[in-house]
Order: C-alpha cells, then structure tokens, then sequence
C-alpha cells in the first residue's frame, strides 16, 4: 500500500528526454516539465508520483503500465509534442476510470485531436531547453489544486468522455478484486493498489540518467557513454519489443563521438553505429541529422575522404530545409565553404559559396523570428545570436557580426562556448580569405 503520508499514486503518461514537436518544429526537454512542475506537485497533493521509466521490471514493462492505468489514484497525462504513446495510454485509461484522469499539455499545440479537443486540457509554457521560474510555479500550484480537487471530491467528477457520455457503464475489475467482492462490482471503480515493485537490484532509469548528466558536466564523455549504454541493455531486456526512444539513442551517439576513445576514428565510428538505429540517411528528425552530419564531418577532419563531407552536407541540408532549423542551417553553409574550397572546378567551388551566403541569409531571418517570437533559454539566447554572427560574418557583414557577438556576450558564456565561437569565426575568416568570389569581383 501507499505510505500512511500520502494520499495514493499519481501516474504519469508522457514522453521522456527531448523531443520534437513537429507542428511548432521546436525541441522541449520533456523531462524538465517532470522534476520541476509535475512530480514536485504530486508530492505537494501528498501523492506518489510514478513515470513508466522509474519502473524497472523483469518482464514486459506492459504488464505495470497496465497496472498503473487501472489502479492508480490519479492518473497526469502530458500530450505535449503530441506524443502517440501518451495519447493511447490516456485512451486506455478514459476506458478504465470514469474520473481521476488529468490532461496537460505545452501550449505549443494550438490544435487538439477531435476525441480530445471538448476535454479540459491545461496548458504551460515551456522553453525548450528549460521552463521559467515563474512559469513552473504557477503552473506547479495549480496542478497541485487541481489533484487535490480530485482527491477530496466524494465522488470524484467523471473527466472521462467515455463514462460522461455512454451513461451506466461500469468500470472494470480484475477478476481477483471481483471474488474478493464477492461478485458485487461497485459502480466506483477499482480501489487503490500497491504500485508495482521493481525487479531485480538495477538502478532506476532516472537515477542513471542523472550519472549520465553529473558525467557530462564534469566532460567525462567515456563515463556518459558507457553509461547510456548500460541504460539502453537495461530498458530492452524488460521489454525487447518496445522501440528504443530516439532521444535515448541520439544522447549516446553524441556522448560516443565526444569521448574520442579509444581513438578519434573508433569514436566517431562508434558513434554512427549507435546512430544508424534511427536510420540517419533517411530520417525527418532533426537532432538525428544534426548528428549524423557532425559525426561525418568529423570523419572527414580525418581521413579527407570526399565522400564523408558530401554525407555531412546533405544531412545538414535535409536537416535545414525540413524545419528551418538553424543549427543545421549555419553548419549546411559552413560545409559549403568546405566543399567550395576542395571543390575539382572554379564553377563548383563559386556554386558552394554563393549558396552558403545565402543559407546565411536564410538563417539570419530565422534566428530574428525566434528571437521575437518565442521565450528561450539563456544558452539558446547566446548561440542564437552567435550563430547570427556567424552567418554575418560569412555575408561580410562585419558590423552586425560584431553587434550580434557583444549582445550574446549579455548572455553570461562559459568559456568553452567562447572558444568554440572563436574557433568558429576564425574557420570563417579563413574561407573567406579564399573565396572565389573575390576572383570575380575583381575581373
């Protein structure tokens, strides 16, 4: 049974890590909304709250998710980034439980599904990379009124669709709770049960994760890898069926190929490996694009092998023209000063910097809209306006370049973001320096 301290469980139903909503195109750290809004206001309602990753089960992870939709008191369900899993799971519960069920999602979504769109929804504003201060706390209260609500009505207001509308259904009762009754199916629904325990002595998910994140701080790239890997066995050995979460998948790539260990080339290979499980070459998702092309372009710092940056160019351009994403914007124009600059003909290598210049051009309109449209972090506010720096610097714009540069510097970088910039800026000026356009304007 639940603590004598707590009210009962709340479960919760969302995506894990960051994720992509396609329909704004922007990344929220999913993960952030649960420690810092929803968890915190469970424990406020004197609730247990539990989400499927803190769940380590010896079988089919199914079998406790299921569980969960049934018995939980209170059951929290993120749509945010309109994640397929939690739209399901909320389904399986609205069958279940006539009442009990609270919906959530970021406000990045300005159009709901039809089942769902006469359902009360409650909405935050999240960041991206982070959720504001003032944002978390009113938003933490008011979920916290709101499972209190629930907890103190006798009885709770049905919130399901199916139980307001089909009238005189019956919520079901597993057969067990059904004999102890002796036959007598109440009309309230299943009574709380114990929260399933985990299998086996393995460290939650989140606990993991949190070595993954302490590692990564302190620059321990081996540490984080071998880590995530060990997270990766761990979740498909409880279930070998369930799709691995590509935000899971990309975090490991990406700690792979920082390590450089053994060596640089075992490293970065180690890393496309890690990475083709989301199939890179053909993928729509940004991050994974993003990716494989820094790990190609990286291949080819190496080995100068042609074929390793034309895989990074295209990456980067599929990953740019899909979303007008400027990360991979500034570096498909970078690339392009690269390949102009090895390019086997004048014509090819004119054809590669008029392009970049204009990306740069691209992406310098993209970056202001963000700016006056959304709230960011202070980390993206810096690498917004660097990367317009970049871009200005690259169209030979050096007044913007420099005004743009002392405005992120607002932004309080550390110093590993100012050498990166610097090394950036200082790549820029070299391939300008051997631009064929100069040769035409001097014709």
């Amino acid at each position: 049974m639940p603590d004598q301290a707590t009210r009962g469980v709340c479960f919760v139903v969302m995506g894990f890590g960051k994720k992509t909503d396609f329909e704004s195109g922007r990344t929220l750290d999913l993960d952030k909304t649960y420690k810092n809004i929803i968890k915190p206001a469970a424990e406020a309602a004197r609730l247990k709250c539990v989400r499927a990753d803190e769940i380590v089960h010896s079988g089919l992870i199914d079998l406790p998710m299921y569980e969960q939709l049934l018995t939980a008191d209170v059951v929290l369900a993120d749509l945010s980034t309109s994640n397929k899993n939690a739209f399901y799971e909320l389904g399986v519960r609205h069958a279940l439980r006539p009442h009990t069920t609270i919906i959530i999602a970021e406000d990045g979504m300005k159009a709901f599904p039809f089942d769902v769109n006469h359902v009360l929804v409650r909405q935050y504003h999240h960041l991206g990379e982070d959720i504001g201060y003032s944002e978390v706390i009113r938003f933490r209260d008011q979920l916290t009124q709101a499972m209190n609500e629930i907890l103190d009505s006798d009885p709770p207001k049905d919130d399901s669709p199916i139980y307001t509308i089909l009238h005189g259904l019956t919520p079901p009762l597993r057969a067990e709770q059904t004999r102890s009754r002796g036959g007598d199916v109440s009309s309230e629904g299943a009574p709380p049960a114990p929260a399933p325990q985990p299998g086996g002595s393995a460290l939650s998910y989140n606990a993991l994760m949190e070595q993954v994140d302490d590692a990564e701080d302190r620059g321990d790239f081996v540490k984080a890898t071998t880590l995530l890997g060990e997270i990766r066995t761990m979740l498909k050995a409880a279930d070998a069926n369930r799709p691995e979460d590509p935000t899971l998948v990309q975090r490991h790539a990406f700690a792979a190929y920082k390590s450089e260990h053994p060596s640089r080339m075992e490293a970065y290979a180690q890393a496309s490996d890690i990475l083709k499980v989301l199939n890179p070459e053909t993928s729509n998702d940004t991050a994974t694009l993003g990716l494989w092309g820094a790990i190609q372009k990286r291949f080819w710092n190496e080995t100068q092998d042609r074929s390793y940056l034309d895989q990074a160019v295209r990456a980067y351009s599929r990953g740019f023209y899909l979303r007008n994403d400027y990360y991979n914007g500034i570096n498909y124009a970078y690339l392009l000063n690269v390949r102009g600059i090895n390019a086997a003909t004048r014509a090819e290598a004119i054809a590669d910097f008029v392009e970049a210049a204009r990306i740069r051009r691209e992406v310098i309109s993209i970056c202001e809209a963000l700016l006056e449209k959304e709230q960011v972090s202070e980390a993206n506010q810096y690498w917004i306006r660097v990367t317009m720096a970049e871009a200005y610097l690259g169209i030979e714009d050096e007044e913007n370049c420099k005004r743009k540069l002392e405005e992120a510097e607002a932004f309080s970088p550390v110093e590993w973001m100012r050498k990166t910039t610097d090394r950036r800026l200082e790549s820029i000026r070299g391939f300008l320096a051997q631009s064929p356009l100069k040769e035409l304007s001097e014709e």
